[in-house]
């Protein structure tokens, strides 16, 4: 069976986004069955986990003899084996790629930041003094998105995988209101998060909290 690594526990702020929760997302959407191997700090500077994910990360999956890491190569992986996650036609499927790759590298980059100033440097004076750029690089970015989806209820067609990344990444701004001034895009996370999927797996994520 497919196993994926996970936190034992993180903070508050921090349950309900760390990256498993992707791929755990990608495996109900997909109907694929997978256990999860709960992992603490130590676990993440062992030498057997080290030889799975080099710097410590989650989610590593395991899936008989092929090992993966990075969330975004995993789901994309999961999806070229769904009819969920990826469309039947060449030119869907190169699409719904596009937007996973959009969701990590063109997206998530600056909400990360945002995110990082706020959560683990606010009393930082640097901190504070970097946060408007900051900002106005994250809503840059949601601006465009928002114009983008417009009067769509996802980013290409059907839901995708592209969707289930891009909507990981509006969720790293939860400790804020910023999506709710982008009623489109707000309404779209919403959408998004309301599947039966997605719901399973925060459920199996934020268990293993609550037992720690």
């Amino acid at each position: 069976m497919t196993t994926i690594s996970a936190f034992q526990y993180v903070p508050p702020f921090a349950q309900g986004v760390v990256r498993d929760l992707r791929v755990r997302w990608a495996l109900e959407e997909a109907g694929l069955p997978y256990q999860s191997r709960l992992i603490g700090p130590a676990d993440q500077q062992s030498p057997d986990y080290l030889a799975l994910q080099p710097f410590g990360q989650v989610p590593v999956m395991q899936d008989g003899e092929l090992t993966m890491f990075e969330s975004g190569a995993i789901v994309l992986h999961i999806a070229q084996r769904s009819a969920v996650l990826m469309p039947k036609d060449e030119a869907g499927r190169a699409r719904a790629t596009t937007w996973i790759f959009a969701a990590v590298n063109t997206v998530e980059v600056p909400l990360q930041q945002l995110a990082m100033l706020d959560l683990f440097f606010a009393d930082e004076e640097w901190a504070r003094l970097r946060r408007p750029g900051a900002l106005e690089e994250v809503r840059k970015r949601l601006g465009q998105l928002a114009a983008w989806l417009g009067q769509r209820d996802y980013l290409d067609g059907a839901f995708s995988a592209g969707d289930l990344m891009m909507t990981t990444v509006l969720r790293m701004l939860r400790h804020t209101s910023i999506v709710d001034d982008y009623p489109a895009l707000k309404a779209y996370q919403l959408r998004c998060e309301a599947r039966p999927a997605f719901q399973k797996a925060l459920r199996d994520q934020m268990a293993a909290f609550e037992k720690a």
